[in-house]
């Protein structure tokens, strides 16, 4: 008998977004960020964060920017999670040519466990490798404990901290990196 997990990662599809994708990618980017932040965060915190992070206008900026890409995973015709990936001084920080930055990698949270993030995840690391970039960064979440055990588990060593501001909350991120062999 077929593995159920099995099954579902065949059939997940992997495709780069494009500007006419933006109410696709607003929508799993709104629920996703919700569904993984809103039990830390004041609603107001997360509804200013929503609204500045998840503009149609902003995102349509980032699609057009030549140095960021944006990947789904869909899974049928439903949109599950998505990847995004910096390079060069598009890259949140470092902004060394060097590197690649894993900006976000969400999933559905009815699809947790279905190993779509690892899919997404790898798919990030290879375009890394095709490209010959030395390393991979992200900066992680400080209390976001299962995120910090995914990367911890696929090789990612802390280098450094930052702050970010959510609203008028500060936060930590943890920033990690993972060096990549020589394709």
């Amino acid at each position: 008998m077929e593995h159920p997990i099995h099954h579902i990662m065949q059939e997940i599809r992997i495709t780069k977004v494009t500007p006419a994708d933006v109410e696709v990618l607003q929508s799993i980017g709104r629920k996703t960020f919700i569904e993984t932040f809103a039990r830390h965060n004041t609603e107001q915190n997360m509804s200013q964060y929503l609204e500045e992070s998840f503009s149609a206008q902003k995102l349509v900026s980032e699609l057009n920017d030549k140095g960021s890409e944006f990947y789904f995973a869909h899974l049928g015709d439903q949109v599950i999670g998505y990847l995004k990936i910096n390079t060069g001084a598009s890259q949140t920080e470092l902004k060394e040519g060097n590197s690649l930055e894993v900006e976000r990698i969400y999933v559905d949270q009815a699809y947790h466990g279905k190993k779509v993030g690892q899919l997404l995840y790898e798919w990030a690391i290879e375009i890394a490798q095709q490209r010959a970039y030395d390393f991979v960064w992200l900066g992680v979440w400080e209390h976001n404990a299962r995120a910090l055990r995914f990367y911890e588990k696929n090789g990612f060593v802390p280098f450094d901290k930052h702050v970010f501001m959510l609203g008028d909350d500060v936060q930590t991120d943890i920033m990690m990196k993972k060096m990549l062999e020589p394709a």
